[in-house]
């Protein structure tokens, strides 16, 4: 699907509709950005880390293939992962998506992953997650976390590859999957050594959000510098404070945990945990979702170069 070749009244209802369908709301979270130092001017503002240099951006022409930015937050939530719930801090995803005209899409992550996260600390930290063992060594490690700084345990969960399975109209209804999010979640500790996990890349947590409600929709149009214009040649959907959940996720094993205790934190974790965990034992929420498309009103009017149109108007607003 694309947008409308036409400026006027009927363009932007076309175009309202092809937004809409491409709308998303998805489980994301946010740290450090790395595309952008700043955040862009105007109406790009959520857009920090859009992969508009990407070749497959660059490369859509506006009419077989049309090029978006797609951001989504949520300011809070919790993930459930086995017997073990944590709290979910700040969630964003940006990616940028490729809308073919046979209706189907490909999705294109930023150089730093679709997700970063802020890290949340885990309830009762490490004695929570492993305390008591019958294991000698645990049980000594246990002894030293009594009422220690060392008890204390962040969760941060990482993109493990691009997202995939884009549903271009789920972002706009309720109870569809929207998009399926590749992820691990790094457990940090001075016990647990640096390469603790649950999930690898091999072996991901595939999250697979959809609305619990229906969003609320507004829609601005914009010049390329991120200047609110009716007239603009960029547009942007808004859907905003839909509830998000998923509950049909596996969950596998930690792995890595512990250094030179041969995998006896790591059994320690699994089994206080109750993990792995079997898809409809584990859940995601997260509230408040605020989701962005950002997309040229009339892309065929840039063809063949819309994507290097997308991407001069992002750094317009960037640079």
């Amino acid at each position: 699907m694309r947008f409308s070749h036409g400026t006027g009244l009927g363009a932007r209802v076309a175009t309202t509709a092809t937004v809409l369908g491409t709308a998303l709301g998805v489980f994301a979270s946010v740290g450090s950005a790395t595309a952008a130092t700043a955040a862009p001017n105007g109406e790009w503002a959520p857009f920090t880390r859009c992969p508009v240099d990407a070749p497959a951006m660059l490369a859509a022409d506006g009419l077989a293939k049309t090029p978006q930015c797609v951001v989504s937050s949520s300011p809070n939530g919790s993930i459930k992962l086995g017997k073990t719930t944590v709290p979910t801090g700040r969630t964003n995803l940006q990616i940028g998506v490729v809308q073919n005209s046979d209706g189907t899409s490909s999705v294109v992550a930023p150089p730093g992953g679709a997700l970063i996260a802020d890290s949340a600390t885990v309830p009762g930290g490490l004695l929570g997650l492993m305390c008591p063992s019958n294991v000698p060594a645990i049980t000594e490690i246990c002894k030293q976390l009594d009422n220690s700084s060392l008890n204390k345990i962040t969760a941060t969960v990482e993109s493990v590859g691009a997202p995939y399975d884009f549903d271009q109209t789920a972002g706009i209804v309720t109870d569809k999957p929207i998009i399926a999010i590749p992820v691990r979640i790094h457990l940090e500790n001075p016990f647990l050594g640096g390469k603790c996990y649950i999930g690898t890349a091999a072996k991901p947590i595939v999250l697979r959000p959809k609305n619990l409600d229906f969003p609320e929709f507004g829609m601005s149009f914009f010049r390329g510098d991120g200047t609110v214009t009716d007239d603009g040649e960029m547009s942007r959907i808004n859907l905003t404070g839909a509830a998000q959940n998923d509950s049909t996720f596996a969950v596998p094993g930690a792995s890595g945990c512990g250094l030179g205790l041969f995998g006896l934190i790591d059994a320690a974790v699994n089994a206080k945990t109750g993990l792995p965990s079997a898809a409809g034992k584990n859940s995601l929420t997260l509230n408040n979702a605020q989701t962005y498309l950002a997309g040229l009103t009339a892309p065929g009017t840039a063809a063949p170069d819309a994507g290097k149109r997308l991407a001069e108007n992002w750094h317009s607003a960037v640079d």
